[in-house]
Order: structure tokens, then C-alpha cells, then sequence
């Protein structure tokens, strides 16, 4: 009886060892299975303190800085996010002196689709002195759209001013532009009503 009980014993452990090792082997196939699925939405450069010039023929068109720029490219949609602000100067040929500027405290860029998005205290002030303010822009780079459904208060270099209650479409240079259900003290030639 001994003897059997020590058999017993034996193939306890000889069957509770190949428990363990078959929940080990188990274990990390789903590791490696849950590795090829991981997101890979994570930045592949960080960019501290930038500073980013686009240029045209030689012609700066475009000087970006912020605190932190980060870059995604490791995903089908690549963008490039400034989440603690971004304050960007565009130049005119006619007006090289004179930039026009955006502020705002969260950028967007995808980069494959042309499209920028900025949020948070957006000021965009033109070459021309106009000012705008809003709480969000988007700006389609491929058909030159600038809009927002968001109140856009605009001050002009008269000090005229005016509200689009429901937002604005405009050429991205500013030289033309659409408010929806505007108000306000306003004296421009450029401005067409269109009250939705």
C-alpha cells in the first residue's frame, strides 16, 4: 500500500507539472497573439520647443512654434498634434512685413488629407488686420476652405465688429468669406450675408 500510494504521488505531480506548463505555453501564445494587436497609436518623433518654417520658391509661407509637436506615423492615418498650443505667422508675397497669425491652444494636422484642425481660444488675426475669435477652425488645405460651425466674433481694422452666431466659411486666404446668422457693426465689401 505504501509503494502504490508513493505511484500516486508521482503522477500528481507528473500531471500537475504538464497542468503548468501547458498554462504557461497557453499564456504566451495569447501574449504574442495580444502583441501583433497592440495600438500603435503612439508618436514616432517628439519635437520639445519647435519651431517650423514651410517655404515656397524660397518664399517663407509659414512659421509654426510650440511648446511640443508630436508626430504619428505609425498608423494608416498620419497626423502631427501640438496639444499644448501652437502660434503660427503665414506670409503674403504682397505683404512679406506683414503676417497674419493664428493662436491656439491645441493643433491637429493630418497629413495625408491636408486637413488642420485648431481648438481651444482660437485668435487668427490677417494680413489686413482683421480679427477673428473663435473656439474652433478647420481648414481643408486641398479645396483652400477655411470654416466653423462655432460664434466667430470679428473685429476689422475700422473697428467695425460683428458675430456669426453659427459660424463661417471663408477662402483660406481670408479674401472672401460667408458668416451664417450674423449681427453686428460692420462695414466691409467682402462680408455676403447669408442668414441660415
Amino acid at each position: 500500500m505504501k509503494f502504490s500510494k508513493k505511484i500516486s504521488y508521482k503522477n500528481i505531480a507528473c500531471l500537475f507539472s504538464c497542468a503548468i506548463f501547458f498554462i504557461l505555453t497557453s499564456c504566451e501564445e495569447d501574449l504574442t497573439k495580444r502583441k501583433g494587436t497592440e495600438s500603435k497609436n503612439f508618436p514616432s518623433q517628439i519635437i520639445n520647443n519647435a519651431t517650423i518654417i514651410q517655404r515656397d520658391s524660397g518664399f517663407v509661407t509659414m512659421k509654426a512654434k510650440a511648446p511640443i509637436i508630436e508626430k504619428y506615423e505609425l498608423i494608416d492615418s498620419v497626423y502631427t498634434l501640438a496639444r499644448k498650443g501652437i502660434n503660427i505667422e503665414f506670409f503674403d508675397k504682397k505683404k512679406p512685413k506683414v503676417p497674419g497669425t493664428i493662436k491656439a491652444k491645441y493643433a491637429k494636422f493630418y497629413d495625408y488629407k491636408k486637413f488642420y484642425e485648431a481648438k481651444g481660444d482660437v485668435r487668427i488675426t490677417t494680413n489686413e488686420g482683421q480679427k477673428f475669435a473663435m473656439q474652433s477652425i478647420y481648414w481643408d488645405q486641398r479645396k483652400k476652405t477655411i470654416y466653423t460651425r462655432d460664434t466667430v466674433y470679428v473685429t476689422m481694422e475700422d473697428g467695425s465688429t460683428l458675430v456669426g452666431a453659427n459660424g463661417m466659411t471663408a477662402k483660406d486666404d481670408f479674401s472672401e468669406y460667408t458668416f451664417y446668422n450674423n449681427s453686428g457693426d460692420f462695414n466691409s465689401k467682402r462680408i455676403s450675408e447669408n442668414k441660415k
